[in-house]
């Protein structure tokens, strides 16, 4: 069941989203070379609970971190530890925040230093695609609009979509119904309708569109070994269109 939620509850979870983008702001002027995934999420973890608020990921299935940090091939769910950025790596960075029950969820990829030709492509197509798939959240349309913008601009540029990981609903509970593929034909799924809230979240790799499972249970790793990118908005449909709740770009300088 679609869970539609009301402005005042579509609030709670815009005030959540903007302890999130400030936390994701918080994590851009940390990345650098010679700092760990595990400093990160230190960092947020501290920022959310000083804002009242509860890092969403912390202990969900038994997950220890706070944040997902998956570096270079590894596509989403990455614990954070010791791993130490490098000058070339890309990190994708995931961050749930809770504040008086209500979930934000979002993420971005973000450089380290001077990366690649094809790392730079990556993460703005990455973020090209999720940007053309907001554009589709409108009442009336479907869920298969915005699988298909996501296909389209990625698939236009040569990468590749995930196709085994899905976005979301979201509200109350970090996983809700309907699931929101990265791929598919537009016109299908369920109707778009005023209230619901979506976690859409392309994930988009430089080489084929299969992944495994790392022996934690948790890391998930294209298959190939090519490098992966992650984009993510909470988004609400709204009747005067697309509501982003969480626009941690605008802190990044990704747009208005």
């Amino acid at each position: 069941m679609i869970i539609r939620k009301t402005p005042e509850q579509i609030d709670k979870i815009a005030a959540a989203g903007e302890i999130h983008s400030r936390a994701m702001q918080l994590v851009a002027g940390k990345i650098a070379a010679g700092v760990t995934t595990g400093e990160l999420d230190e960092t947020v973890e501290r920022f959310i609970r000083s804002q009242g608020a509860e890092p969403s990921f912390k202990g969900y299935n038994g997950f220890p971190g706070s944040i997902c940090a998956s570096p270079n091939s590894m596509v989403v769910h990455g614990i954070p530890g010791s791993y130490t950025l490098a000058d070339g790596d890309i990190l994708s960075v995931d961050i749930g925040v809770t504040l008086d029950g209500w979930v934000a969820d979002a993420a971005c990829t973000f450089p380290v230093g001077e990366v690649s030709v094809e790392a730079e492509s990556l993460i703005a197509v990455t973020e090209a695609s999720l940007l053309a798939s907001v554009d589709q959240v409108q009442v009336g349309g479907r869920i298969g609009d915005i699988s298909h913008a996501v296909q389209t601009v990625a698939e236009a540029e040569g990468f590749s979509v995930v196709r085994t990981l899905v976005g979301h609903g979201v509200g109350q509970s970090m996983h809700e119904e309907p699931q929101i593929p990265n791929y598919g034909p537009a016109g299908r799924g369920p109707k778009l309708e005023a209230g619901m809230v979506l976690a859409i979240e392309p994930m988009i790799t430089a080489g084929g569109h299969a992944v495994r499972i790392a022996p934690d249970g948790w890391s998930i790793f294209t298959q190939d070994g090519s490098l992966a990118a992650h984009f993510e908005f909470t988004v609400a449909v709204t009747e005067d269109g697309p509501r982003i709740l969480t626009p941690w770009h605008k802190l990044l300088g990704g747009g208005s």
